[in-house]
């Protein structure tokens, strides 16, 4: 399995809440920037926070590729949701490709969980970074960490 996690582009610092903030035209330009990574990959899914700036996030790597998967939206990617649930999505899915379009402090320990077990060491991810995983499971600490490439 190859898992890309994605967090979203630079973003407005203010809206009337969290979830409305929009990518900056610098986001926006980030956000192409970490999408030509992924001009070669045969994606089986691109799956977004319902968030506005990830969603803008993903439209923006979607539009930029060949042949991908239209975009799912998930309410389990939000900012705060529990990484630990996120890997028994992604068990569920039974995917091999899979591009995550979501938010800190989620994608810090998502991708911690995921390498070391635990939550102990987050990833600090900026904007628009893109962390590539291969492992044969989405499981606590049986995935590598190939490379992570900020924009």
């Amino acid at each position: 399995m190859k898992l890309w996690v994605l967090r979203h582009g630079e973003a407005v610092s203010h809206a009337r809440s969290d979830a409305e903030r929009a990518l900056t035209s610098f986001g926006q330009q980030q956000a192409l920037i970490s999408a030509a990574h992924l001009h070669d990959q045969a994606l089986d899914a691109i799956l977004a926070s319902p968030y506005v700036r990830a969603q803008q996030t993903a439209a923006l790597v979607h539009g930029a590729l060949q042949a991908a998967p239209p975009i799912q939206t998930v309410p389990w990617l939000t900012p705060d949701s529990d990484p630990l649930a996120v890997i028994g999505h992604l068990e569920a899915l039974g995917l091999d490709n899979i591009l995550l379009v979501s938010h800190q402090p989620l994608v810090g320990n998502l991708l911690s969980l995921l390498v070391h077990g635990n939550l102990r060491h987050p990833e600090p991810m900026q904007t628009a970074s893109l962390a590539e995983l291969h492992g044969d499971w989405p499981l606590a600490g049986l995935m590598s960490l190939q490379v992570v490439r900020h924009p």
